[in-house]
């Protein structure tokens, strides 16, 4: 065998010459494989500077250093690349997604804390934006609860002060005005924790609203964080 099973680290042979280039070439994979830290998924282009330990996942229709590496790990090593095929139940972060994945044979599967034998499974997600408050008394951001999620609750931040003749305001959805939070402030560094005694199901995708309390907003801006999770379908 020139390779473990499990990680696929070069093994020394009887005899070989330069031992020193197999352990050091084992030292790193295991630097970029253990406490598995995945940069990218989608990145189809290799970074020009290439970090030792670094770690992208190859996505399909990769190009340069990467061509015909779909869907391997891609590992940073000695200004160039060492490759290592995932194994299924592997666990990573998605640095750029900010979110757990686990590896289901095929793909990595975002945001999964449960993969039955046939990949279905429970998802923890957060969705995330940044909304600029028009002029009025209703603010209405993007869509970003996604259909057939289960709400837990959402996190507000105000980036910068909110303007206007209101003295507060609340934090909802269009249906439901104030469902996060009433009486929020308006400064900057203001925040909202909202959770739900009942996490609540949306079927179809949905937006978040800020109502002014007490007059109309002029302006300001304010990050929320939707916390939410999914239920993944078993494979056919």
């Amino acid at each position: 065998m020139s390779n473990t099973n499990q990680l696929g680290l070069p093994l020394l042979q009887p005899a070989q010459a330069q031992k020193h280039v197999t352990v050091n070439e084992a030292l790193t994979l295991l630097d970029g494989l253990v406490q598995l830290v995945i940069t990218s998924r989608s990145l189809s282009l290799p970074p020009a500077s290439v970090i030792d330990g670094g770690c992208y996942s190859v996505p399909v229709g990769a190009v340069n250093e990467w061509s015909g590496q779909d869907g391997r790990l891609a590992i940073g090593t000695n200004g160039g690349w060492e490759f290592v095929n995932p194994k299924r139940g592997w666990r990573s972060i998605i640095l750029d997604e900010g979110e757990a994945a686990i590896y289901d044979g095929s793909d990595w599967r975002g945001g999964m804390a449960t993969l039955s034998p046939n990949n279905a499974g429970l998802a923890f997600k957060v969705s995330e934006i940044d909304h600029t408050i028009g002029t009025g008394a209703v603010s209405t951001t993007a869509v970003i609860i996604p259909s057939n999620s289960i709400v837990i609750g959402v996190t507000a931040r105000v980036l910068t002060t909110i303007t206007g003749t209101l003295t507060g305001w609340a934090l909802g959805n269009p249906s439901v005005s104030g469902r996060y939070g009433t009486g929020l402030g308006l400064a900057a560094g203001s925040w909202a924790r909202g959770v739900l005694g009942t996490p609540t199901a949306f079927y179809l995708p949905e937006a978040m609203q800020l109502t002014a309390e007490g007059g109309d907003f002029t302006g300001g801006s304010v990050r929320i964080a939707v916390h939410f999770m999914e239920l993944t379908l078993p494979d056919q």
